[in-house]
């Protein structure tokens, strides 16, 4: 059983990135929640028949008090519907943090959930090219592309997300093909979030693409070197492939940075402002932040700390920030290239979250229980840790050698 909830695991993670191209409807949902529902079926019987369950870190915890603080929300709702809603996504996207933490026992299964999502990412860059080369596309004259069923704006943070992960995997894979997989992400990633013409997309991209450099650089400096080269020739291809008008939106990126109204955002915070100043210690229930807003119903925060503040006051937000500061710190913890990859994961996260409401989404919590496992092996198998993500490529021996015990 075991074993079937570790497969279910993986295949969530490759699931999560494009999740929105596959959605069956009412009651199925899109794939990542069947697979994730499924896994939760999986481990649970799984963790009983082992007769155990593994103690939880401290980053277990706080995400268990920040989901408890948001059901605590539903005794004083502005929305109760809204709510009940809310808290049962949460759960759905939140437990994942505890499944990663349970059925994860060496660094090499880290590295397969590394190797799920980016292959995953490759996924939805797939499908946003396709969707580029579509006939009604084309007949459409349109200039923001994704894959079906998905948000530009969601697309190009997806992608952005899975740079580092790719650099590591790619600077650390001891298989050519495996290596080629994650490195061949890298260009097709980035004319995927080009093509959702997001300016948001586009400046978390260049974060993620400058912690690609410094992972690449550690032990191939020539190589990197030459990748810096050809970066005009490539903006140059990519100058004469990308539609016009999307490159064009691209460049407003100064204008609304000088304008600081971010494509009408600024008035849906401020709006969201005066939300949070009518119920600031408790908020006014999770997922009610449109409500209490008063804007359109399309419409969301545009920024994960005040769609906390709203949905749980400033004591969701305390809890929210704790999570943050302890996942920085714990990626910290770690060592060499998946520091690095780790760091600017979060680092883009972060960018995102600020123009974004990234807190109802599976990646964010795959990412932290990402980091979060990561540091566990750091403290309990540095040596297994350092040979799986070592920048010089060990044999295959020396990664399938027994972990010590006790």
């Amino acid at each position: 059983m075991r074993n079937l909830a570790w497969t279910l695991l993986v295949a969530f993670a490759f699931a999560v990135p494009w999740e929105y191209s596959l959605d069956l409807g009412p009651p199925f949902g899109n794939v990542a929640r069947i697979v994730g529902l499924g896994l939760l079926l999986a481990a649970v019987p799984a963790v009983l028949q082992s007769g155990r369950l593994r103690a939880p870190g401290t980053l277990q915890w706080l995400v268990l008090v920040f989901y408890l603080w948001f059901c605590c929300t539903c005794f004083w709702t502005i929305d109760p519907a809204e709510t009940s809603y809310r808290i049962r996504a949460y759960f759905q996207e939140m437990m994942v943090v505890w499944l990663v933490w349970e059925l994860a026992e060496t660094p090499r299964d880290l590295r397969s959930l590394l190797h799920a999502y980016v292959a995953g990412s490759w996924v939805l860059a797939a499908l946003t090219l396709v969707n580029f080369s579509s006939p009604e596309a084309v007949a459409a004259g349109q200039y923001r592309f994704a894959a079906y069923g998905q948000d530009p704006n969601d697309v190009a943070r997806f992608l952005d997300l899975g740079f580092p992960l790719a650099a590591l995997l790619a600077h650390t894979e001891s298989r050519w093909s495996q290596r080629l997989l994650a490195a061949g992400y890298l260009p097709l990633g980035l004319v995927a979030v080009l093509l959702t013409a997001s300016r948001g997309g586009f400046l978390a991209a260049l974060v993620a693409l400058a912690g690609c450099i410094g992972i690449l650089a550690r032990a191939h400096a020539k190589a990197a070197l030459a990748v810096l080269l050809a970066s005009p020739v490539f903006a140059l291809g990519l100058w004469s492939a990308i539609p016009s008008a999307t490159l064009a939106r691209l460049a407003t990126i100064p204008e609304q940075l000088r304008s600081g109204d971010f494509n009408q955002r600024l008035n849906i915070w401020s709006a969201g402002w005066q939300a949070f100043l009518r119920a600031p210690l408790f908020g006014s229930g999770a997922g009610t932040f449109v409500r209490a807003a008063g804007t359109a119903s399309i419409d969301t925060a545009h920024n994960t700390p005040l769609s906390i503040l709203v949905g749980g006051g400033l004591c969701a937000l305390l809890i929210g920030a704790a999570i943050v500061a302890l996942a920085a710190y714990l990626a910290f913890k770690t060592t060499g290239a998946l520091r690095l990859a780790l760091e600017f994961s979060l680092l883009v996260w972060f960018v995102t979250s600020l123009v974004a409401t990234v807190e109802e989404n599976r990646a964010t919590w795959l990412l932290l229980a990402l980091i979060a496992l990561a540091a566990r092996f750091a403290d309990d198998h540095p040596a297994a840790l350092a040979a799986c993500f070592a920048d010089a490529h060990p044999h295959d021996a020396i990664l399938r050698a027994p972990l010590p015990t006790g």
